[in-house]
C-alpha cells in the first residue's frame, strides 16, 4: 500500500502521527484531525485512506490502529542506522537531534576529513573517511547523510554508494548524480529560505 502514497502525502504523515499520538480517546475522526492541523477534511480523508482505509461512520478511526498504520507507512516500527559525512556545524546539529529516532532513523556515526573531530557533543564517534566503507559494511548501514560543501558532495556521494548505501539525504547545495537504484532526497536550504521570503507579506 505504501508504494501508492505520494511524496506530498508522505510529507504530511508525520504531522498526523504526532497529533494522533497526543489524543487520549479510543477513536478519532478525520474532521477532528483536519481541524487540529488546519487541513482540509477531504485531504485528510484521502491521505488516511491510503494508509489504513476508510474510517467507520460516526466513530472514525480506532486510535491505536491508526497510530500503528501511520508508523508502518513511515517505517518507524524499527530504527534504521545511518551515517553522516561532514561533521561541521550542520552535521553536528543533526547528530545532536534525537527526534530522528521517533521516525525510524538514528545517526550512529559521522565521518570527516578532519581527524581532530573524533567525537561531537552528542557523544557519537566521528571517524576519518578512510574507515567509511568498512564501517558501513560491518554495521550494515543503508542510509547516508551528506553535509559537506558542494565541491565535495559528489565525491562523498560516490563513496557512500560504494560503501553499500542505498538511500542518501543530501544537505549540500548541489544536484547529485546517482544510479536509479539509489533513493535520493535533496534538502536545499537556500531554496527553502527563498520560498519563505516569497511568502512574506509587506
Amino acid at each position: 500500500m505504501q508504494s501508492a502514497i505520494s511524496k506530498a502525502t508522505l510529507g504530511r504523515l508525520p504531522a498526523y502521527l504526532h497529533y494522533v499520538e497526543s489524543v487520549t480517546t479510543e477513536h478519532i475522526s478525520a474532521p477532528a484531525i483536519a481541524r487540529a492541523l488546519d487541513l482540509g477534511e477531504v485531504l485528510v480523508r484521502k491521505d488516511l485512506s491510503l494508509v489504513c482505509g476508510k474510517g467507520k461512520p460516526k466513530t472514525g478511526y480506532d486510535t491505536d490502529a491508526l497510530t500503528a498504520s501511520l508508523k508502518a507507512a513511515l517505517g518507524v516500527n524499527k530504527v534504521t542506522p545511518a551515517v553522516l559525512v561532514g561533521a561541521g556545524k550542520l552535521g553536528a546539529a543533526l547528530m545532536d537531534y534525537s527526534g530522528f529516532r521517533d521516525y525510524g532513523m538514528e545517526i550512529i556515526a559521522a565521518f570527516d576529513k578532519d581527524a581532530e573531530k573524533s567525537r561531537n557533543t552528542s557523544g557519537k564517534p566521528v571517524y576519518p573517511m578512510e574507515q567509511l566503507r568498512r564501517f558501513c559494511q560491518i554495521q550494515d548501514v543503508k542510509i547516508g547523510i551528506i553535509t559537506v560543501p558542494a565541491s565535495a558532495a559528489q565525491s562523498v556521494c560516490d563513496q557512500l554508494i560504494a560503501s553499500g548505501i542505498e538511500a542518501i539525504w543530501n544537505f549540500s547545495p548541489v544536484m547529485l548524480k546517482v544510479p536509479q537504484s539509489i533513493a535520493l532526497q535533496n534538502e536545499n536550504l537556500a531554496l527553502s529560505l527563498a520560498h519563505l521570503h516569497s511568502m512574506q507579506i509587506d
